[in-house]
């Protein structure tokens, strides 16, 4: 069955994509919970002309997306976590902590866009960070242990 999604559906589509799904998928989760409409041939005319009307603004879109992603590419993320004397950090460091440490330096960008695994390890990692459908870019994230971080900004108020 054809479906026209209405919203972003991981390992499925982004929003206004029209794609095939089997027919119990489609009529047993995604409309009924209203993430898609089916793909009627009125409704791909509807659909087209939205398209088409949303186009110049999409545009504008893609661009501001690809500035942002210009300057995070190759940007540093310092983000502190406890740790062990091993060098192992008390629970994990997610994606959460690496939004709020990027909103702290200026770039608001939600946690969901930022795809990482959970960070167990004191060390530098790449991140990749999604500003729009197919505009990505990679960050590094670099954790440190706290007394690591209060050290630093120690030598630097002196």
């Amino acid at each position: 069955m054809e479906i026209i999604l209405k919203q972003d559906i991981k390992n499925l589509g982004l929003k206004d994509d029209i794609v095939k799904v089997k027919n119990g998928y489609a009529a047993n989760y995604l409309i009924p919970q209203g993430m898609a409409i089916m793909a009627t041939p009125s409704a791909k005319k509807v659909h087209a002309e939205n398209l088409r009307q949303r186009a110049h603004k999409e545009a504008k879109l893609v661009a501001d997306a690809e500035a942002l992603a210009a300057k995070l590419e190759g940007l540093t993320v310092k983000v502190p976590a406890k740790v062990s004397s091993n060098g192992k950090v008390f629970g994990s460091v997610g994606n959460i902590q690496v939004a709020e440490a990027l909103a702290a330096m200026g770039y608001e960008i939600d946690r969901k866009n930022i795809d990482m695994d959970a960070i167990k390890e004191v060390g530098v990692y790449d991140v990749a960070v999604k500003c729009y459908r197919n505009v990505k870019a990679t960050l590094k994230v670099e954790v440190a242990g706290e007394e690591a971080a209060e050290e630093k900004a120690e030598e630097k108020a002196e």
